[in-house]
């Protein structure tokens, strides 16, 4: 965002593109080599649907607000930090 002026709401799209694409791509070499449980991949699938739909209408919905939707993205990048640093401490 700072380096390109971007505003938060295309940042976390173009980020979201990204991550589809290289998602994508480990899941076709995980699904060609037969170690996909398919009907666990079409619950994450639909769920991700659903939360995808729902988090670009609130991202549609406070994109205006610039000040909060950057406030729910870095607490949200925060959760997920200590999250893994936790992980990482106690295992």
């Amino acid at each position: 965002m700072f380096s390109t002026g971007m505003p938060i709401i295309n940042a976390i799209g173009s980020s979201l593109v990204g991550v589809t694409a290289f998602g994508a791509t480990a899941a076709l070499n995980y699904a060609a080599s037969g170690l996909v449980d398919w009907r666990l991949a079409v619950t994450f699938i639909i769920g991700g649907v659903i939360g995808g739909l729902a988090g670009g209408r609130l991202a549609g919905a406070l994109g205006g607000r610039r000040g909060t939707l950057n406030a729910i993205f870095a607490a949200v990048i925060l959760a997920v930090a200590i999250y893994m640093l936790a992980r990482s401490i106690l295992s």
